[in-house]
């Protein structure tokens, strides 16, 4: 504990370097209090107020949600449609009817000074379908004009570009009757590595030697507005609106030198440009609104948006041999848009909060893609490419009739039947028509014997959604691989138990345990098509197992008084058979095994905190029709971080990661043909570095 501390003298003079106030900044501010959160225990459920982190100096919702012991956000699943609620924030008891945005932006635009309390609170027992487990519901208010920002530089030392523009700012406020939050943000990302790849034959003798360089730039600027509107009687109408543009580049410089000279590896030494351009643009406007209607209340929900989505890939050799240069493009341009309606009536009977609800989602992707080959003049030249030219829709009308009751004292359920119609239509090559019934649902069962503890159960029906472009063909020229279009494609579904755990520890924190079982019908993956050919296609059967664990100690009844200690683990087992081999083998590209550990120690007297995180993950194999093998970064992250939440009033936080070397890699062996049927052809080993990242984070209200 004390060598810990020893840490914070070199920390604390790094980050004077980096601001200019060392001390406490603003004179006329005390330093927070460092004591743990002593959350209410209220009629089944665990508040927070702001004040309870006062030591953390939040400066938004999401800053708050970060710190409730034992609680991790869960992201809302890609629901088709709209749906019913998923994910496990609430905001006012309500779920906010915006899919372009995730809950971390929701949340970092609401000003913590309008947050009046958290309450966690399990899902079964709320008047929201759809949800389970632990729930935090976000109570807030926004009486007058209020303001917030950040800015996050990052720089890195080896191959990237500096990111200079991360950041936003936000203004809320409330007009007569009107309630508002407007923000501006990018979120933007600075990625980079370099190093050897060596690619061997089929013996393992090196037959290529290649120095990579690749940098990835992206900006997400979005500019959003929200509106709360006090109607007439007790109505609410929530309006929101974005616009956002999305600037995405990555270029790959590949140096490269062949060894032997005889065939097929031999020939002159050559450099491989690769880029890729994504730049696409997008809006959304939604809304709905909420009144009383006979015994209970209407909610109508609307919601529009539209996304132009051009792509282009290029890849460039030349050759130190002075031959004339080759390469190839592939290009498209996809135009999607989605259109939800959706009604919910609320409304109180026997005992219980019932809901029926509908809603209709209609679904468009347009695309035209084409291909090219490299010319003498350095110009590429192109020509339709049919089997990526096509359009998907889908039309989908769901139905679903809920309800949510106390069956004792101590165990509350929640009850949700539907079912969805649907129908899907692909024009373009091998275009087709065909209609879907699909029943859905969930059981859902909470016993909380006693204050500090809470058990949930959930059954569930689910049916999946589909990226439409994976309908059509599509080529992938860096790795030389390609997908053949599937118009015979259909989501997956699935049964899912899901059993949750939380116990409060009072002065020692909080635990929560997670575990989640999932039999998948029609998982969608990479299967054979025609003799040696591959799509995105589905296989009859696969299986989940998910164990998952958020911890929270408070070290002050050891002593240490304002440290805490946060801890997430995750192990993912899946099987299914593999469409190639037959064999059992794991979903592709998925995180099996993470470890995230965060010591953070809010300096007792002082407006000072430092800490350290720990990050081990482990990434399965991924699989194609000829080739399989695991891309991964890692396998440990590490980091350091001291932080300042009164320089000049703002808050701000330098830190170095990435501080245990951390390199990229991609290992994998490539058939000549099928997996199956033929020998292998090479195999690739990447060993790229990253390097370390410094970041500085300044954020403020005004």
């Amino acid at each position: 504990m004390q060598s810990f501390r020893n840490l914070a003298a070199p920390l604390l003079f790094s980050s004077a370097l980096a601001t200019p106030a060392f001390a406490a900044g603003d004179a006329s501010t005390s330093a927070p209090e460092t004591e743990a959160p002593t959350p209410a225990l209220e009629s089944g459920r665990t508040v927070f107020t702001p004040a309870d982190f006062a030591r953390f100096a939040p400066r938004n919702a999401l800053d708050l949600l970060r710190v409730v012991p034992g609680f991790s956000i869960r992201e809302a699943e890609q629901a088709r449609g709209l749906g019913q609620a998923s994910g496990n924030v609430l905001v006012n008891g309500q779920r906010l009817s915006s899919k372009s945005d995730d809950i971390y932006t929701q949340l970092s635009r609401i000003p913590a000074s309008t947050v009046e309390r958290i309450e966690l609170v399990d899902a079964a027992t709320l008047k929201v379908p759809g949800l389970s487990g632990q729930v935090a519901n976000i109570i807030a208010r926004t009486d007058s004009f209020s303001g917030q920002f950040r800015w996050e530089p990052q720089v890195r030392p080896h191959y990237a570009h500096p990111r200079l523009y991360d950041g936003e700012i936000s203004v809320s406020g409330r007009q007569d009757w009107v309630e508002y939050t407007i923000s501006l943000v990018n979120d933007a990302n600075r990625g980079a590595a370099g190093g050897p790849t060596t690619i061997r034959d089929a013996g393992g003798r090196i037959v290529e030697r290649r120095h990579d360089e690749l940098t990835s730039d992206e900006d997400n600027p979005k500019l959003a507005g929200r509106f709360v509107i006090d109607g007439p009687g007790s109505s609410v109408i929530n309006l929101n609106a974005s616009i956002q543009k999305i600037w995405s580049h990555y270029d790959e410089r590949s140096q490269r030198t062949r060894l032997p000279a005889e065939a097929p590896w031999g020939g002159p030494d050559r450099l491989r440009l690769i880029k890729v351009r994504n730049d696409t643009w997008n809006w959304e406007m939604g809304g709905d609104i909420d009144f009383a209607l006979g015994p209970g209340r209407l909610k109508l929900i609307g919601l529009n948006r539209e996304s132009h989505e051009p792509y282009l890939q290029t890849v460039v050799t030349s050759y130190a041999d002075q031959s004339p240069a080759d390469g190839d493009l592939y290009a498209q341009v996809g135009d999607t848009s989605e259109r939800i309606a959706r009604a919910e009536y609320s409304w109180k009977m026997f005992g219980g909060d019932w809901q029926i609800a509908g809603e209709g989602a209609f679904n468009r992707l347009d695309n035209v893609a084409s291909v090219g080959t490299l010319a003498d003049d350095g110009s590429f030249t192109r020509e339709p490419f049919p089997g990526g030219t096509g359009g998907v829709a889908e039309d989908r009308y769901d139905a679903s009739l809920s309800v949510s009751r106390p069956v004792s004292k101590t165990v509350t359920l929640q009850f949700v039947g539907g079912a969805e119609w649907s129908t899907l239509r692909q024009t373009g090559a091998d275009g087709l028509q065909r209609r879907f019934f699909r029943p859905k649902g969930s059981l859902s069962l909470a016993w909380k014997p006693d204050p500090t503890f809470d058990l949930s159960v959930r059954v569930r029906r689910r049916v999946g959604q589909l990226s439409f472009y994976d309908f059509l063909a599509r080529r992938f020229l860096d790795n030389g691989n390609a997908n053949a279009g599937n118009a015979e494609l259909v989501p997956q579904q699935d049964w899912t138990l899901e059993v949750e755990a939380n116990k409060n520890l009072g002065r020692w924190g909080s635990t929560k345990l997670r575990f989640i079982g999932r039999q998948v019908e029609d998982y969608v993956t990479v299967v054979p098509v025609g003799p040696d050919g591959e799509s995105v296609g589905n296989v009859p059967r696969a299986r989940v197992r998910i164990l998952e664990s958020n911890t929270t100690l408070q070290l002050e009844p050891l002593g240490w008084k304002g440290a805490r200690v946060d801890v997430h683990l995750l192990l993912q087992h899946t099987r299914l058979t593999d469409p190639v081999t037959l064999r059992t083998i794991t979903y592709s590209n998925i995180t099996d095994r993470l470890a995230e550990i965060e010591l953070r120690d809010d300096l007792p007297g002082t407006n000072w905190a430092i800490g350290g995180s720990f990050n081990y993950s482990h990434q399965s194999l991924g699989y194609r029709v000829g080739e399989f093998g695991r891309d991964w970064e890692g396998p440990v992250f590490a980091g350091l971080y001291v932080e300042n939440k009164n320089v000049f009033g703002l808050t701000v936080r330098a830190s170095a990661d990435n501080l245990l070397n951390a390199r990229r890699r991609w290992d994998r062996v490539v058939y000549a043909g099928r997996r199956d049927q033929s020998p292998i052809l090479f195999t690739e080993t990447r060993n790229q570095l990253i390097g370390p990242l410094f970041t500085l984070l300044i954020k403020g209200s005004f």
